[in-house]
């Protein structure tokens, strides 16, 4: 007969794990322990039991068994279980591995940057660098990378449950068993949880931050957000700005001898100013030309409405379009989008639309015309500090991918 839980030291652990992360004190607490000798080490379910082996409990130091509780709460508050059946069903994945292979991207997309800081990482716990993945990534990010084989055989253990996968366990209680969250009551503790980081946001590490900012305000589709900032800029420039007496003025008939001419908008034009330097990959030269396909079917599909250039450290000729095939992107070195402007402005647009990583220059001065920048995002971002990566305040941003 197996001893029992040591729930003395099970608590102490916690308050342990509440002093090195007080920003997850509301989650830690949330949790409800059930003992269950079936359990390899700890495990969570989606309604946020803590199902514990006592066994594993007694053979583990208090700092390493206060570090599995930030491990095990992670999951929960990431959503791990729910993105991953909505991955399972995307990718249409079955087999006997698929719940290995998404416990272990999790596993990596907690463990990056969850332990320091106070807390120890446990013996055996995996990382990105183990399966020669990068590091800062999602478990969405990660599970393209790797499959089952010799840089996984020592995971074969790993369970952290159902929270941390979506697939149901044997001791698993269920939706109707005792102490389960309602959904309701696990949205607000996440909420809970993201206010906490974001009002000290220098407490917390930058995996947490990064889930604080997107918790509650989920990034919305780039395309969309991209062809309503073109369309904005493009149904503001060019309004009203010639006279026309193929149509009468409105106001003709309060002067019945006069011929008032109306005013016409002329179709706004367009230029589009792509990255091609070698920092860009050629999936996001891809999704340029998806855009410029896009923005040339907004204008009418004129070929002297809408003109690109390709740029990287020089500025190529505005080539006029009226579709994205045939494009010629040529580049491949550094950037310096001030060219492209340049050259750009030759053609006198009303708009400027680039599509860049923002690694560059930008010009010193706003362009006497709308300007909107496709932003490709980098998952290293916020740790680089270098002025010329962050677009003027003149343009307005959306970030792509």
């Amino acid at each position: 007969m197996s001893a029992p839980l040591d729930t003395e030291k099970l608590y102490a652990a916690r308050l342990f794990a509440v002093r090195a992360r007080p920003y997850l004190a509301s989650a830690l607490f949330a949790l409800h322990v059930v003992e269950s000798p079936e359990v390899p080490t700890m495990a969570v379910d989606r309604y946020w039991r803590c199902y514990v082996s006592p066994a594993f409990v007694a053979r583990m130091p208090l700092a390493d068994l206060a570090a599995v509780w930030v491990h095990e709460v992670s999951h929960l508050l990431r959503d791990h279980h729910g993105r991953g059946d909505r991955y399972v069903k995307a990718h249409e994945l079955t087999g006997p591995g698929v719940r290995l292979r998404l416990n272990i991207a999790a596993d990596c997309e907690i463990n990056d940057d969850v332990y320091g800081d106070g807390l120890p990482c446990p013996a055996g716990a995996v990382h990105p660098a183990d399966l020669r993945l990068p590091e800062a990534g999602l478990m969405e990010d990660y599970l393209p990378m790797f499959r089952l084989g010799p840089f996984t055989d020592g995971y074969a253990w790993l369970d952290c449950g159902s929270g941390a996968d979506g697939g149901d366990r044997p001791w698993d209680r269920g939706p109707d068993g005792a102490h389960g969250l309602t959904e309701q009551e696990r949205d607000a503790v996440r909420f809970r949880v993201a206010e906490a980081i974001n009002g000290q946001p220098g407490r917390a590490s930058r995996g947490w931050r990064r889930w604080a900012e997107e918790a509650f305000h989920p990034p919305q589709p780039w395309q969309e957000l991209l062809g309503a900032a073109v369309r904005a800029a493009t149904a503001s420039a060019g309004a009203g700005d010639d006279y026309t007496y193929g149509r009468p003025a409105r106001r003709a008939a309060a002067l019945p001898r006069v011929v008032l001419p109306a005013l016409r908008r002329n179709p706004p034009r367009v230029c589009v100013v792509i990255d091609t330097s070698g920092s860009v990959s050629d999936e996001e030269l891809g999704m340029a030309l998806l855009e410029v396909a896009a923005i040339g079917r907004a204008v009418g599909g004129s070929r002297e409405l809408l003109g690109v250039v390709s740029c990287d450290a020089a500025a190529g000729v505005a080539l006029p379009i009226c579709r994205g095939e045939g494009i010629p992107l040529i580049g491949g070195g550094g950037t310096d989008l001030r060219e492209g402007f340049a050259s750009a402005l030759r053609t006198r647009p009303d708009v400027i639309v680039v599509l860049t990583d923002g690694w560059t220059p930008w010009p010193g001065s706003p362009p006497p015309c709308r300007t909107v920048v496709g932003l490709f995002r980098r998952p290293t971002d916020e740790d680089h500090d270098h002025r010329v990566a962050v677009p003027p305040d003149w343009a307005r941003v959306v970030r792509i991918g």
